[in-house]
């Protein structure tokens, strides 16, 4: 059976870190983007990195950050995935010699393969919602549908993820992840124990059913 990956971002405290392992989680995710109400600085996230158990991975979001500003980064923190969401080229991403996420908002009249092309180096893509001037995290779902059946990539599907929606979200068009952040969330920054374990096991229950 194919299991649908969940990665719960926006981690600012160790124990919303600890709690969504225990809950099931595969990634946490860490945004170095100062706009963020989410934003951690390396310091915080290598605490909380810390105190993790081993086989979890570990994602730093950054948006238009420079080469020097990531690499500063990844001294402190030990991470095994960079997510970019800013409007980051191809040969930049790949020149951090990392694997990566690369972020693409679903604006109207983007050409999803053009642009998944241009990436082909990417582990995956992280495909989210478009609001002008955001680079994410606005709360908000797309049409899933919009997603061609033939992309090569890792799809990871983000935006306006939450339990209520988490299985039609995997039936949709079976991505390989969801990324799920503020959905799970108490207030924002904070996480909810209950409401990412119930997020998990919504994913894991439509893994069944699509089997």
């Amino acid at each position: 059976m194919f299991r649908t990956r969940v990665k719960i971002c926006g981690i600012t405290r160790a124990e919303d870190a600890l709690a969504a392992i225990d809950a099931g989680a595969d990634a946490l995710g860490f945004v170095f983007y100062a706009k963020s109400p989410r934003a951690v600085s390396s310091a915080q996230a290598a605490a909380i990195i810390a105190k993790l158990p081993p086989f979890v991975s570990k994602v730093g979001l950054f948006v238009n950050a420079d080469a020097t500003e990531v690499r500063e980064v990844l001294k402190s923190c030990s991470l095994d995935v960079l997510q970019f969401h800013g409007d980051e080229s191809p040969e930049f991403c790949a020149s951090l010699a990392m694997p990566y996420m690369k972020a693409l908002r679903m604006r109207d009249g983007l050409d999803l393969v053009a642009a998944a092309n241009s990436y082909a180096r990417a582990s995956a893509l992280l495909l989210d919602s478009y609001k002008p001037g955001v680079p994410g995290g606005t709360g908000e779902s797309f049409d899933w549908h919009r997603i061609p059946c033939d992309l090569k990539h890792h799809i990871v599907l983000a935006g306006g993820l939450t339990p209520d929606n988490a299985a039609a979200a995997v039936s949709s068009c079976h991505p390989y992840g969801l990324d799920v952040s503020g959905g799970v969330e108490q207030t924002s920054g904070i996480k909810c124990a209950q409401k990412m374990s119930e997020f998990i096991k919504a994913v894991s229950h439509a893994d069944r059913r699509e089997d």
